[in-house]
């Protein structure tokens, strides 16, 4: 863990009653995490370049009617996946069930980025339900909605490709926008 975190190899040397051993170090982080919530043409599209951005994705569909070959492989609750604060979940469908239940696991615990796609008059219930169970503004400030940058599209692939964006711009805590402006 020590030589994760420092991000440098090194060489160490090891002794025992045998002897020395040399052993060169090297850390390897693990690629950061997305979990998409919702097996949506949005998913599938938001999976496909999040992939290409060097992310480890997974699709979190607990409707299994809805799945489909592509969509494989899954996971099947929060709980099959321990996240961190370099791990993102994003919500493809306001829709979905059991969103509060889900948001509140995830304002519990460290996950880096939580967003959900949809309006703010859609996820404005979820909010509320959500101080209902004694979350505050800080803790609802964490969920990002509407998700995304603004680029204007309606296809399922350039809103995916607007959520790509704005994970890139908050993974490296930027708001986005033309380097010319």
């Amino acid at each position: 863990a020590e030589v994760q975190t420092g991000g440098e190899p090194e060489i160490r040397t090891f002794h025992h009653d045998q002897g020395d051993v040399e052993v060169y170090l090297e850390p390897h982080a693990a690629a950061p995490r997305l979990v998409v919530i919702s097996a949506t043409d949005v998913a599938r599209s938001l999976r496909t370049e999040m992939a290409r951005q060097g992310r480890d994705v997974m699709l979190l569909e607990p409707r299994t009617e809805r799945l489909t070959p592509e969509d494989e492989p899954s996971i099947r609750t929060l709980e099959d996946v321990r996240l961190g604060p370099d791990d993102e979940v994003v919500f493809t469908d306001h829709d979905a069930p059991d969103i509060a239940d889900m948001l509140s696991t995830l304002l519990r615990s460290h996950v880096g980025f939580i967003g959900v796609m949809g309006s703010r008059r859609h996820v404005a219930h979820y909010v509320e339900e959500l101080r209902t169970r004694g979350f505050d503004d800080d803790d609802l400030g964490r969920i990002r909605s509407p998700l995304g940058l603004d680029l204007g599209g309606r296809r399922p692939e350039e809103i995916a490709l607007s959520i790509a964006a704005g994970l890139v711009a908050a993974r490296h805590d930027r708001e986005g926008g033309w380097l010319d402006r």
